[in-house]
């Protein structure tokens, strides 16, 4: 996954978490606007939570935060 997004998706996570809890679950859509303007990458993310992580639908957070910076 592009560098830049995994901070993207860093920094969503603790904004997320920080307004609303360490419970709070997130799709791979929260990444993203509503408009599809990049679907390349959204597909690469898509790719990375569907296909590689085998995530559901919604999954915490911190969850996604860990393996992000695992990666």
């Amino acid at each position: 996954m592009r560098a830049g997004m995994k901070e993207k998706i860093i920094r969503i996570c603790e904004d997320k978490i920080a307004a609303k809890g360490v419970d709070v679950g997130l799709s791979f859509y929260a990444f993203f606007a509503n408009k599809n303007d990049d679907p390349e990458l959204l597909m690469e993310v898509a790719q990375w939570w569907i296909m590689a992580m085998k995530l559901d639908h919604f999954e915490k957070a911190t969850k996604i935060k860990s393996l992000i910076l695992s990666a």
